[in-house]
Protein backbone atom coordinates (compact mmCIF):
# COMPACT_ATOMS: atom_id res chain seq x y z
CA UNK A 1 0.00 0.00 0.00
CA UNK A 2 1.32 2.99 -1.02
CA UNK A 3 0.92 7.29 -0.10
CA UNK A 4 2.06 10.16 -1.96
CA UNK A 5 1.72 13.80 -0.66
CA UNK A 6 1.24 16.55 -3.00
CA UNK A 7 2.15 19.21 -0.90
CA UNK A 8 6.10 18.62 -0.07
CA UNK A 9 8.61 18.83 -2.79
CA UNK A 10 10.33 15.45 -1.33
CA UNK A 11 7.17 12.68 -2.15
CA UNK A 12 7.96 9.96 -0.08
CA UNK A 13 6.05 5.99 -0.66
CA UNK A 14 5.71 3.63 1.95
CA UNK A 15 5.82 -0.27 0.81
CA UNK A 16 3.73 -2.95 2.60
CA UNK A 17 7.28 -4.55 2.98
CA UNK A 18 8.39 -1.80 5.45
CA UNK A 19 11.20 -0.67 2.73
CA UNK A 20 10.96 2.91 2.32
CA UNK A 21 11.65 4.50 -0.65
CA UNK A 22 12.24 8.23 -0.86
CA UNK A 23 12.39 10.38 -4.24
CA UNK A 24 12.90 14.21 -4.36
CA UNK A 25 11.75 16.30 -6.92
CA UNK A 26 14.65 18.68 -8.05
CA UNK A 27 13.26 22.05 -7.59
CA UNK A 28 16.46 23.71 -9.11
CA UNK A 29 16.21 21.96 -12.41
CA UNK A 30 12.43 23.58 -12.30
CA UNK A 31 13.39 26.74 -11.09
CA UNK A 32 16.28 27.36 -13.86
CA UNK A 33 13.71 26.36 -16.60
CA UNK A 34 11.67 29.57 -15.31
CA UNK A 35 14.82 31.35 -15.14
CA UNK A 36 15.26 30.70 -18.60
CA UNK A 37 12.33 31.40 -19.37
CA UNK A 38 12.23 34.75 -17.75
CA UNK A 39 15.39 35.63 -19.13
CA UNK A 40 13.99 34.67 -22.85
CA UNK A 41 11.25 37.04 -22.70
CA UNK A 42 13.03 39.61 -20.80
CA UNK A 43 15.63 39.32 -24.02
CA UNK A 44 12.50 39.94 -26.31
CA UNK A 45 11.26 42.54 -24.83
CA UNK A 46 14.67 44.04 -24.26
CA UNK A 47 14.73 46.25 -27.45
CA UNK A 48 11.91 48.23 -27.23
CA UNK A 49 13.13 49.50 -23.42
CA UNK A 50 15.71 50.57 -25.09
CA UNK A 51 14.61 52.51 -27.61
CA UNK A 52 12.43 53.75 -25.29
CA UNK A 53 15.01 54.95 -23.07
CA UNK A 54 16.79 56.36 -25.81
CA UNK A 55 13.60 58.29 -26.86
CA UNK A 56 12.83 59.54 -23.58
CA UNK A 57 16.49 61.03 -23.49
CA UNK A 58 16.42 62.52 -26.79
CA UNK A 59 12.62 64.18 -25.56
CA UNK A 60 14.30 65.64 -22.41
CA UNK A 61 16.59 67.04 -24.80
CA UNK A 62 14.59 68.39 -27.61
CA UNK A 63 12.75 70.06 -24.70
CA UNK A 64 15.82 72.43 -23.30
CA UNK A 65 16.88 72.93 -26.98
CA UNK A 66 13.28 74.22 -27.96
CA UNK A 67 13.02 76.31 -24.36
CA UNK A 68 16.40 77.66 -25.71
CA UNK A 69 14.96 78.55 -28.51
CA UNK A 70 11.98 80.25 -26.85
CA UNK A 71 14.06 82.20 -24.82
CA UNK A 72 16.13 83.52 -27.42
CA UNK A 73 13.34 84.44 -30.09
CA UNK A 74 12.49 87.81 -30.66
CA UNK A 75 8.88 87.98 -29.64
CA UNK A 76 6.58 89.83 -32.59
CA UNK A 77 4.74 92.05 -30.25
CA UNK A 78 5.55 93.54 -26.84
CA UNK A 79 6.34 91.36 -24.21
CA UNK A 80 5.30 92.10 -21.00
CA UNK A 81 7.98 89.95 -19.55
CA UNK A 82 11.18 91.27 -19.78
CA UNK A 83 14.38 88.65 -20.90
CA UNK A 84 17.88 88.77 -20.16
CA UNK A 85 17.72 87.63 -23.68
CA UNK A 86 17.37 90.92 -24.86
CA UNK A 87 19.97 93.09 -23.71
CA UNK A 88 19.83 97.20 -24.20
CA UNK A 89 23.17 97.89 -21.82
CA UNK A 90 26.21 96.82 -21.64
CA UNK A 91 26.07 95.19 -18.19
CA UNK A 92 22.87 93.15 -19.55
CA UNK A 93 24.97 92.28 -22.64
CA UNK A 94 27.83 91.16 -20.49
CA UNK A 95 25.78 88.90 -18.27
CA UNK A 96 23.99 87.79 -21.47
CA UNK A 97 27.60 86.55 -23.31
CA UNK A 98 28.59 84.49 -20.09
CA UNK A 99 25.08 82.93 -19.91
CA UNK A 100 25.57 81.76 -23.22
CA UNK A 101 28.93 80.49 -22.22
CA UNK A 102 27.68 78.57 -19.17
CA UNK A 103 24.56 77.32 -20.71
CA UNK A 104 27.29 76.09 -23.80
CA UNK A 105 29.27 73.81 -21.46
CA UNK A 106 26.92 72.92 -19.63
CA UNK A 107 24.94 72.20 -23.00
CA UNK A 108 28.27 70.10 -23.79
CA UNK A 109 28.38 68.29 -20.40
CA UNK A 110 24.79 66.85 -20.96
CA UNK A 111 25.21 65.75 -24.79
CA UNK A 112 28.36 63.71 -23.11
CA UNK A 113 26.76 62.31 -20.64
CA UNK A 114 23.93 61.52 -22.36
CA UNK A 115 25.67 60.06 -25.11
CA UNK A 116 27.68 57.51 -22.79
CA UNK A 117 24.42 57.08 -21.26
CA UNK A 118 22.55 55.85 -24.25
CA UNK A 119 25.83 53.52 -25.14
CA UNK A 120 25.40 51.93 -21.61
CA UNK A 121 22.05 50.81 -21.86
CA UNK A 122 22.57 49.39 -25.32
CA UNK A 123 26.24 47.70 -24.39
CA UNK A 124 25.59 46.09 -21.36
CA UNK A 125 21.95 45.20 -21.91
CA UNK A 126 21.46 42.12 -20.15
CA UNK A 127 21.06 38.73 -22.72
CA UNK A 128 20.22 35.69 -22.34
CA UNK A 129 23.35 33.61 -21.85
CA UNK A 130 23.54 36.56 -19.02
CA UNK A 131 21.68 35.12 -15.94
CA UNK A 132 23.55 34.73 -12.83
CA UNK A 133 26.71 36.15 -14.52
CA UNK A 134 28.51 39.07 -12.71
CA UNK A 135 29.93 41.62 -15.57
CA UNK A 136 33.54 42.19 -15.45
CA UNK A 137 34.82 44.40 -12.49
CA UNK A 138 37.38 47.67 -12.81
CA UNK A 139 38.71 48.15 -9.60
CA UNK A 140 41.34 51.06 -9.18
CA UNK A 141 41.83 52.49 -12.41
CA UNK A 142 43.80 55.48 -12.42
CA UNK A 143 43.02 56.88 -15.60
CA UNK A 144 38.87 57.01 -15.08
CA UNK A 145 39.34 58.71 -11.30
CA UNK A 146 41.70 61.18 -12.97
CA UNK A 147 39.91 61.88 -15.64
CA UNK A 148 36.13 62.32 -13.72
CA UNK A 149 38.65 64.44 -10.45
CA UNK A 150 40.22 66.91 -13.05
CA UNK A 151 37.94 67.37 -15.27
CA UNK A 152 35.11 68.94 -13.23
CA UNK A 153 38.08 70.70 -11.87
CA UNK A 154 38.54 72.33 -14.74
CA UNK A 155 35.48 72.82 -15.64
CA UNK A 156 34.72 74.66 -12.89
CA UNK A 157 37.71 76.68 -12.74
CA UNK A 158 37.06 77.81 -16.43
CA UNK A 159 33.23 79.27 -15.42
CA UNK A 160 34.77 80.73 -12.23
CA UNK A 161 37.67 82.43 -13.95
CA UNK A 162 34.45 83.90 -16.96
CA UNK A 163 32.65 84.94 -14.13
CA UNK A 164 34.81 86.46 -12.20
CA UNK A 165 35.61 88.57 -15.22
CA UNK A 166 32.43 89.76 -15.88
CA UNK A 167 32.03 90.79 -12.36
CA UNK A 168 35.23 92.64 -12.32
CA UNK A 169 34.21 94.16 -15.64
CA UNK A 170 30.74 95.60 -14.14
CA UNK A 171 31.27 95.96 -10.09
CA UNK A 172 34.88 98.26 -11.24
CA UNK A 173 33.66 100.17 -14.11
CA UNK A 174 35.32 103.85 -14.04
CA UNK A 175 32.56 106.71 -13.53
CA UNK A 176 33.27 109.30 -16.20
CA UNK A 177 32.49 112.79 -15.75
CA UNK A 178 28.84 112.95 -17.55
CA UNK A 179 27.47 110.11 -15.48
CA UNK A 180 23.81 110.26 -13.97
CA UNK A 181 24.08 109.92 -10.30
CA UNK A 182 20.91 108.62 -8.65
CA UNK A 183 19.91 107.30 -4.73
CA UNK A 184 17.73 104.11 -5.06
CA UNK A 185 16.52 103.95 -1.93
CA UNK A 186 13.64 100.29 -1.26
CA UNK A 187 10.76 100.53 0.82
CA UNK A 188 7.95 98.12 2.10
CA UNK A 189 6.98 97.78 -1.20
CA UNK A 190 7.85 100.63 -3.49
CA UNK A 191 11.27 102.49 -4.75
CA UNK A 192 12.35 105.84 -4.15
CA UNK A 193 14.41 107.28 -6.55
CA UNK A 194 16.59 110.68 -5.82
CA UNK A 195 18.92 112.80 -8.27
CA UNK A 196 21.00 114.32 -5.61
CA UNK A 197 22.84 117.04 -8.23
CA UNK A 198 19.34 117.68 -9.73
CA UNK A 199 17.38 118.14 -6.89
CA UNK A 200 14.79 115.70 -8.15
CA UNK A 201 12.82 112.95 -5.79
CA UNK A 202 10.26 110.81 -7.51
CA UNK A 203 9.11 107.22 -6.86
CA UNK A 204 8.43 104.25 -8.67
CA UNK A 205 9.34 105.14 -12.04
CA UNK A 206 13.26 105.99 -12.86
CA UNK A 207 13.99 108.86 -15.55
CA UNK A 208 16.91 108.03 -16.97
CA UNK A 209 19.25 109.44 -20.46
CA UNK A 210 20.15 107.21 -23.29
CA UNK A 211 23.75 106.67 -23.24
CA UNK A 212 25.49 107.07 -27.03
CA UNK A 213 28.73 105.20 -27.21
CA UNK A 214 30.01 107.97 -29.25
CA UNK A 215 29.53 110.26 -26.10
CA UNK A 216 28.70 107.51 -22.89
CA UNK A 217 26.09 109.05 -20.10
CA UNK A 218 26.05 106.37 -18.07
CA UNK A 219 23.76 106.20 -14.63
CA UNK A 220 25.17 105.08 -11.93
CA UNK A 221 22.88 104.14 -8.97
CA UNK A 222 23.37 103.71 -5.07
CA UNK A 223 21.30 101.15 -3.88
CA UNK A 224 19.90 101.59 0.43
CA UNK A 225 17.18 99.79 2.04
CA UNK A 226 15.06 101.69 4.29
CA UNK A 227 13.65 98.44 6.22
CA UNK A 228 14.70 94.59 4.83
CA UNK A 229 16.28 93.40 2.04
CA UNK A 230 15.49 94.17 -1.28
CA UNK A 231 16.86 93.39 -4.72
CA UNK A 232 16.99 95.72 -7.43
CA UNK A 233 16.53 93.92 -11.05
CA UNK A 234 16.05 95.50 -14.97
CA UNK A 235 16.55 92.17 -16.87
CA UNK A 236 17.50 93.98 -20.05
CA UNK A 237 19.76 96.34 -18.29
CA UNK A 238 21.66 95.25 -15.71
CA UNK A 239 21.95 92.21 -13.27
CA UNK A 240 20.16 92.13 -9.52
CA UNK A 241 21.76 93.94 -6.76
CA UNK A 242 20.88 93.66 -3.41
CA UNK A 243 19.94 96.66 -1.28
CA UNK A 244 20.94 95.64 2.38
CA UNK A 245 20.05 97.95 5.44
CA UNK A 246 22.94 99.73 7.11
CA UNK A 247 25.04 98.94 3.45
CA UNK A 248 25.88 101.01 0.44
CA UNK A 249 25.60 99.14 -2.79
CA UNK A 250 26.04 100.35 -6.37
CA UNK A 251 24.92 99.62 -9.99
CA UNK A 252 25.13 101.22 -13.27
CA UNK A 253 23.19 101.00 -17.10
CA UNK A 254 24.26 102.36 -19.99
CA UNK A 255 21.41 102.09 -22.40
CA UNK A 256 21.68 102.13 -25.87
CA UNK A 257 18.41 102.68 -26.98
CA UNK A 258 15.23 104.65 -25.75
CA UNK A 259 12.13 102.99 -24.37
CA UNK A 260 10.54 101.34 -21.54
CA UNK A 261 12.37 98.84 -19.49
CA UNK A 262 10.35 96.62 -16.57
CA UNK A 263 12.01 95.64 -13.39
CA UNK A 264 10.73 94.44 -9.70
CA UNK A 265 12.49 93.53 -6.38
CA UNK A 266 14.19 90.44 -6.68
CA UNK A 267 14.74 89.65 -3.08
CA UNK A 268 11.50 88.41 -0.76
CA UNK A 269 10.84 91.35 1.48
CA UNK A 270 7.33 90.73 2.49
CA UNK A 271 4.02 90.47 1.54
CA UNK A 272 3.45 92.36 -1.43
CA UNK A 273 7.15 91.64 -2.50
CA UNK A 274 5.65 90.51 -5.88
CA UNK A 275 4.39 93.44 -6.54
CA UNK A 276 7.13 95.53 -6.01
CA UNK A 277 7.70 96.63 -9.89
CA UNK A 278 9.86 99.71 -11.29
CA UNK A 279 9.73 100.84 -14.70
CA UNK A 280 12.81 102.74 -15.98
CA UNK A 281 12.03 105.48 -18.78
CA UNK A 282 15.21 105.85 -21.11
CA UNK A 283 15.38 109.03 -22.80
CA UNK A 284 17.14 111.52 -25.42
CA UNK A 285 18.80 113.75 -23.50
CA UNK A 286 16.70 116.56 -24.79
CA UNK A 287 13.35 114.92 -23.03
CA UNK A 288 15.50 114.05 -20.19
CA UNK A 289 16.06 117.30 -19.68
CA UNK A 290 12.61 118.35 -20.25
CA UNK A 291 11.59 115.75 -17.29
CA UNK A 292 13.88 116.96 -14.75
CA UNK A 293 13.04 120.68 -15.23
CA UNK A 294 9.18 120.11 -15.02
CA UNK A 295 10.16 117.72 -11.42
CA UNK A 296 12.23 121.07 -10.34
CA UNK A 297 8.92 122.87 -10.56
CA UNK A 298 6.94 123.26 -7.62
CA UNK A 299 3.35 121.77 -7.22
CA UNK A 300 0.71 123.41 -8.50
CA UNK A 301 -1.87 125.55 -6.56
CA UNK A 302 -4.88 125.06 -7.96
CA UNK A 303 -7.18 127.55 -5.79
CA UNK A 304 -10.63 125.16 -7.39
CA UNK A 305 -9.29 122.26 -5.37
CA UNK A 306 -8.67 124.34 -2.14
CA UNK A 307 -10.92 121.63 0.03
CA UNK A 308 -9.11 118.68 -1.57
CA UNK A 309 -5.81 120.14 -0.39
CA UNK A 310 -7.47 120.85 3.41
CA UNK A 311 -8.35 117.16 3.25
CA UNK A 312 -5.13 116.34 2.34
CA UNK A 313 -3.11 118.53 4.62
CA UNK A 314 -5.74 117.51 7.71
CA UNK A 315 -5.18 114.07 7.35
CA UNK A 316 -2.48 111.44 8.33
CA UNK A 317 -1.61 111.80 4.32
CA UNK A 318 1.06 114.22 5.71
CA UNK A 319 2.75 111.93 7.73
CA UNK A 320 3.91 109.81 5.11
CA UNK A 321 3.72 112.16 1.82
CA UNK A 322 5.63 114.86 0.73
CA UNK A 323 4.05 117.69 -1.63
CA UNK A 324 6.62 120.55 -2.09
CA UNK A 325 5.16 123.93 -1.20
CA UNK A 326 2.98 122.56 1.27
CA UNK A 327 3.17 121.20 5.30
CA UNK A 328 3.13 117.81 3.46
CA UNK A 329 7.12 116.64 4.14
CA UNK A 330 6.33 112.92 5.13
CA UNK A 331 9.16 110.08 4.01
CA UNK A 332 7.32 106.89 4.69
CA UNK A 333 5.45 107.24 1.69
CA UNK A 334 6.14 108.32 -1.97
CA UNK A 335 7.07 111.95 -2.53
CA UNK A 336 3.62 113.24 -4.68
CA UNK A 337 4.41 116.37 -5.63
CA UNK A 338 4.15 115.37 -9.15
CA UNK A 339 2.00 112.67 -8.64
CA UNK A 340 -0.29 112.72 -12.03
CA UNK A 341 3.41 112.84 -14.04
CA UNK A 342 3.59 109.20 -13.56
CA UNK A 343 1.87 106.41 -15.32
CA UNK A 344 1.14 104.12 -12.33
CA UNK A 345 0.89 104.12 -8.63
CA UNK A 346 1.23 101.43 -5.87
CA UNK A 347 4.64 100.88 -7.51
CA UNK A 348 3.30 99.24 -11.06
CA UNK A 349 0.60 97.84 -9.54
CA UNK A 350 -2.42 100.00 -11.28
CA UNK A 351 -2.71 102.42 -13.92
CA UNK A 352 -3.00 105.99 -12.74
CA UNK A 353 -6.01 106.78 -13.48
CA UNK A 354 -8.54 108.61 -11.53
CA UNK A 355 -10.69 105.31 -10.83
CA UNK A 356 -7.47 103.68 -9.75
CA UNK A 357 -6.58 106.54 -7.57
CA UNK A 358 -9.81 106.92 -5.74
CA UNK A 359 -9.82 102.89 -5.04
CA UNK A 360 -6.26 103.25 -3.87
CA UNK A 361 -6.99 105.78 -1.01
CA UNK A 362 -10.39 104.01 -0.28
CA UNK A 363 -9.04 100.80 0.07
CA UNK A 364 -5.64 100.04 -0.71
CA UNK A 365 -6.14 96.15 -0.20
CA UNK A 366 -8.35 96.38 -3.05
CA UNK A 367 -5.26 97.16 -5.16
CA UNK A 368 -2.54 95.36 -3.25
CA UNK A 369 -3.84 92.75 -0.15
CA UNK A 370 -0.46 93.88 2.68
CA UNK A 371 0.63 96.89 1.54
CA UNK A 372 1.89 99.54 4.51
CA UNK A 373 -0.68 102.33 3.37
CA UNK A 374 -3.60 102.17 6.10
CA UNK A 375 -7.45 102.73 4.41
CA UNK A 376 -8.22 106.13 5.18
CA UNK A 377 -12.01 106.21 6.34
CA UNK A 378 -12.73 109.13 4.25
CA UNK A 379 -16.50 109.78 3.69
CA UNK A 380 -17.50 110.50 -0.48
CA UNK A 381 -17.10 113.78 -0.35
CA UNK A 382 -14.01 114.58 1.38
CA UNK A 383 -12.42 111.26 -0.60
CA UNK A 384 -13.59 112.99 -4.67
CA UNK A 385 -11.91 116.56 -3.39
CA UNK A 386 -9.08 114.64 -2.40
CA UNK A 387 -9.15 113.00 -5.74
CA UNK A 388 -9.51 116.21 -7.25
CA UNK A 389 -6.69 117.67 -5.40
CA UNK A 390 -4.14 115.00 -6.37
CA UNK A 391 -4.99 114.78 -10.08
CA UNK A 392 -3.57 118.75 -9.97
CA UNK A 393 -0.49 117.43 -8.94
CA UNK A 394 1.61 117.21 -12.20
Amino acid sequence: MCSVSEFNWHARCTCSNGVRVRREFDSRSMGSEHQRFAMAKKQTAGWPEVIGRIAGVLVILAGILLAAGLCAASPQTANPVPSIFEPHSTPADSILHLSWFVLSICALIFGVVGALLAYAIVKFRSRVGDAGREPAQVYGSTQIELAWTVIPILIVVVLFLATARVIHGIEDAPKPAAAVEVTAIGHQFWWEFRYPALGVVTANELHIPVSDPAHPTPTFLKLLSADTDHSFWVPQLAGKTDLIPNRINETWVDPHRTGLFLGQCAQYCGTQHAKMLLRVSVETPEAFQVWINAQKQPAIQDEKEAAGKHVFETTACVNCHAVGGTNATGRFGPDLTHLMSRDTIAAGAAENTQENLRLWIQSPDAIKPGSLMPAMQLTDADLDALVRYLETLR
